[in-house]
């Protein structure tokens, strides 16, 4: 016999007893067959059911040829077939699936009636669920502004706030099921469960669906859009409902206080000081770029100057500019070089050698700086070698110095 699905006739039973039918072992994982269940199985964008069966733990559990079969964390040995055995719901899961759907729901129902829009792809993430809406019965409507959202989120808290009832109707047929105002055409033929958000002649939303839900509109608790954005010539609705929009909306004024308090700034005037801050910054970072600009210059011209006197090789170290700061500086002096120069960014403990190519920097570091831990490459004119201690730097410079004599 069909395992009896005792979740379809009371989705708020936590606790029942049931019988073993079969007890199996696949690929390393114990199944278990049950003449009925109070376990959900995975189905219609919901994750499933978890709790335990005999104290046991159960972690998955699915649907296959019309039999739910219920993953549990035992070996064969630990239950036997014609064993009665206490089931009990994990129900903290349980509701917050039943929340985020039912939310689902009433938001697909809002795009529906205010946009025609139809849902055509539904996730239940980790960390958001999101619609798919296809905008096919109003042709006045051609895209979903993030106003167009707004009001859906609005129309879709109010249902919730009026606490309409959610009522769940199974049918033999698709005959019987269709005299229903469903917002979306029937796919199956048999055995279909319908869910009804509000009276039946003015319903907030009324589809298909065989996952569990509320009893009233208002144990959804809210709804929270986060984004839309353009998907496969659709639109995809990033969003939250029930206890996880109040955690995520509470996690985020957190991030908004204290970004408020870092500004000295209140919620009405954040934007304001934001902005005010950002001018500041984008100045200060203008400032720095000519300041480099010409401090990179000035470099230039004196390694020039002092490559024109000298008889060995310039070596300069540097704390404060950056290696790309260094990179601009040897790619300025490159004609310049009699031989070679070492510019050393102390930081990071890399020597960028340069040369006017007559000298190949990147065989040199390729060739020498394993000898001494590094590691590095570049070209003819230009090449770097990284060292993990700095004691490594000058024996590595001497060593190409006296290489070159």
């Amino acid at each position: 016999m069909k395992t009896i699905e005792l979740f379809r006739q009371d989705v708020y039973m936590r606790q029942a007893m049931a019988t073993v039918k079969a007890i199996t072992e696949q690929k390393g994982k114990v199944l278990v067959n049950l003449d009925q269940t109070i376990f959900f199985p995975e189905g219609g964008g919901q994750s499933c059911d978890v709790g335990t069966i005999a104290g046991y733990e159960v972690t998955d559990v699915y649907e296959h040829d019309k039999e739910i079969f219920h993953q549990v964390d035992c070996s064969v040995d630990d239950l036997a077939e014609g064993q009665e055995v206490e089931l009990n719901l994990d129900w903290e899961r349980r509701f917050d699936n039943m929340q985020r759907h039912c939310g689902e729901h009433i938001l697909s129902g809002i795009f529906h009636r205010e946009f025609g829009g139809i849902n055509r792809g539904f996730h239940m993430g980790d960390q958001y669920m999101t619609i798919d809406i296809s905008l096919e019965e109003k042709p006045e409507f051609t895209t979903i502004t993030w106003d167009m959202a707004k009001l859906a989120e609005l129309e879709t808290n109010k249902v919730i706030w009026q606490n309409l009832p959610v009522i769940t109707r199974h049918f033999d047929t698709k005959a019987e099921a269709e005299n229903l105002p469903l917002r979306k055409a029937l796919a199956l033929e048999e055995d279909i469960t319908i869910v009804c958000v509000g009276a039946v002649e003015n319903p907030s939303d009324c589809v298909a669906c065989c996952g569990t839900h509320p009893s009233t509109a208002g144990q959804v608790g809210m709804v929270k859009i986060f984004k839309v954005e353009s998907n496969k010539g659709m639109f995809r609705i990033y969003f939250e409902a029930g206890q996880r929009a109040f955690k995520k909306y509470q996690k985020e004024l957190d991030t908004l206080t204290e970004l408020g308090n870092s500004l000295s700034a209140g919620t009405d005037d954040l934007m304001n000081k934001y902005k005010a801050q950002h001018a500041k910054n984008q100045e200060a970072r203008t400032q720095l770029y000519h300041l480099k600009k010409e401090v990179i210059r000035r470099e230039v011209s004196s390694i020039i100057k002092e490559m024109s006197t000298a008889s060995s090789p310039v070596i300069r170290h540097y704390d404060i500019l950056t290696g790309d700061d260094l990179s601009a500086i040897a790619r300025d002096i490159t004609e310049s070089i009699p031989k070679i120069a070492f510019l050393v960014h102390n930081p990071t403990n890399t020597v960028f050698l340069c040369s006017n190519g007559k000298i190949d920097c990147g065989k040199l570091v390729k060739d020498n700086a394993s000898i001494y831990n590094g590691k590095g490459g570049g070209n003819k004119n230009l090449a770097r070698a990284i060292f993990a201690k700095e004691e490594y730097i000058p024996t590595f410079i001497d060593l190409i110095e006296k290489h070159l004599r």
